[in-house]
Order: structure tokens, then sequence, then C-alpha cells
């Protein structure tokens, strides 16, 4: 799907064939970076972008949700190290972070925590809660719980929301370069139609769209951004309320695979700055060779990524929120 002046937003009825990139070498044959065509350090001791050496689960790595809410004890979510909530002061009636206990109030929260959970599984989860019931919100609360969350130094956090509202363009995109500078990568999901919106237009976060490939292990980079990646985003098996599971498709819910694979690289590699992570983000996407000759590489771990066996019946999802 493309808007404006044919930039891309989300990858449909096509593949991975269909976006070949070859990366840029050295005289050595070498990456840029000094990244080989697997992955591996280089003589010069670079990143491993494609191993899981050195933690490779998210160990260590605080992530955190900006979204619903996130339900405690999914059995598919795990353990929640913290959660917190926008709410109006009622004294000053300003937008304030107050500690949660609510959980999730409609679902969506949940589903992003869990495939973070299942890419990054020994990561920290946390949540800020700006959404409310049946994904209502508003812009104003969507910036308080991001800028807080920046403002607590969360390595990665997980932005499947996004506002069109132009009024909040200066403001989302000061917090997206505050993070970008304090090494707190933004992860921030596409609209699912080829409209503007904030801040995932913005080249200080990392944004994310969906494609349709049956494998649940694969990003791709997008030669035609604004998008910068795309990963598993239809149909996919995510936890939901009341310890349940569901289908659902949206650039949502390809968004917190992203920050996963953040959270796993940052584990073994923890003082990447956000542009590093794009790089190796980058070199370990699937449609992406490096050197001549160099055949497709798999992302950090593989296709190790397995769906869980829901305990429950599989309903529908509503269409993916956007503010």
């Amino acid at each position: 799907m493309s808007g404006p002046a044919g930039l891309t937003w989300s990858l449909r009825g096509r593949t991975a064939a269909d976006l070949p990139v070859l990366a840029d070498t050295t005289a050595h044959g070498s990456a840029a970076h000094g990244t080989t065509a697997h992955g591996s350090a280089g003589p010069d001791g670079a990143l491993d972008t494609g191993g899981t050496g050195g933690g490779g689960t998210g160990k260590g790595v605080r992530v955190c949700v900006v979204d619903s809410g996130i339900e405690p004890d999914h059995p598919l979510v795990g353990p929640l190290n913290g959660s917190w909530v926008v709410v109006k002061d009622p004294t000053t009636r300003e937008l304030v972070v107050r500690p949660d206990r609510t959980g999730d109030t409609c679902g969506h929260g949940t589903a992003c925590a869990g495939i973070i959970r299942r890419t990054a599984p020994d990561c920290e989860l946390y949540s800020v809660r700006v959404l409310g019931e049946r994904f209502t919100g508003t812009g104003d609360m969507l910036i308080t719980g991001l800028r807080w969350a920046v403002e607590q130094g969360f390595d990665v956090v997980n932005l499947s929301l996004s506002t069109t509202r132009t009024r909040f363009l200066e403001e989302l995109h000061a917090i997206a370069d505050d993070a970008f500078f304090a090494r707190t990568a933004i992860v921030a999901s596409a609209h699912n139609t080829p409209v503007e919106s904030y801040p995932w237009r913005f080249s200080s976060v990392i944004s994310v769209g969906s494609h349709q490939e049956d494998d649940p292990a694969l990003h791709l980079y997008n030669p035609a951004p604004p998008v910068e990646f795309f990963a598993p985003g239809q149909n996919v098996r995510v936890p939901w309320l009341g310890g349940s599971t569901i289908r659902t498709t949206g650039n949502s819910f390809a968004t917190p695979y992203v920050a996963g694979l953040c959270a796993r690289i940052l584990s073994g590699h923890p003082r990447l700055t956000t542009f590093q992570l794009k790089s190796a983000l980058y070199l370990t996407a699937a449609n992406v060779q490096v050197g001549p000759g160099a055949g497709p590489h798999r992302p950090p771990g593989g296709s190790s990524t397995t769906e869980p066996t829901p305990s429950t019946p599989i309903t529908e999802a509503p269409d993916d929120p956007q503010h």
C-alpha cells in the first residue's frame, strides 16, 4: 500500500523477492561497518548483528509498551516489571503519570506485549496506559505517556499508535529526537492506511509496517521509505484479555516484533545507539544481500521464534486502532 508520491506504508501483494537490496561492501568484501555477509564480526571486531551470543534473549533490556495497558499474569506475557497510566490530576487538571493496577482496558497492549515476550523472552516489560476502553485516547495523552517513557530512560519503547493531528507534530518530533539522542529506541507503527501520521514518520524513530509472508521470524528492509522495516503482521496469533488468544492483522502487531529484535540485539550490545540498531536491523533483513552473490540471510535467531499453542478458542480482533 502506498501513499503520496508512491511512498510505501505496508507490504501487500509483494514478497521479499520483490525487494532485493545489495549492501555496500569494502575492498575486502565485508559489509560496511565491518560486518560480514553472515552477520558475524569482521576483523575489526565490529558488531555481530546476526548472532544471539552475548545474551541475545533481551536479558537486562527494559522495554516499555505505550498502549492500552498490559494484562498482568497473562500466560503468554509473563511477569510485568511496572505499570503506569496517564490520568488528569483532579486538582491541577493537567495530565500526569501515576502507578496503575487496572491492567489492559481493550487487549491491544497485551497483544503487543505478548509478541515482544516471545521474541525477547528475557526482557523486562513495562507498561504506560494511554488508551481506554474501546481504544479511546487523545493525542495529549499519547504525548504525555511517550514523553514520560523517554524520560525514564527505557531502552526500547514500543508505540503501536499514531496520531494524524498535525498540531501534535512538533511536540512529538521533539520527543522522538530526545529519545534518539538519549539511546531510547522508539519503535513506531506506521498507520494502516496511506495517510500522514506521527511519530512513525520521523527518521529519529524505527518505523515498521507489516508483510504477509508466512515466516513468523522474518523481517525485511524497505528500500522505499518512509517505513523502514516490515515484519509479520498478517493473521498473527496474539494474547488477549482474560488469558485468551486471538488472530489479528495490522502494522501494530508487526511493530512489537521489531521492538523484540531490538531488545535481543541490545542484550548482547547494550551500548548501541538507535542509529546503530537500524544498521543491525538492515544488515539482518532477509532481503538484504551483503556482497556480490551473497544470498539473503536470517534475522537474529533464525526461525527459532515460534507461535504458542492457544489455550482458548481463537476469535477475530477488531481493526487495529490509531489515534
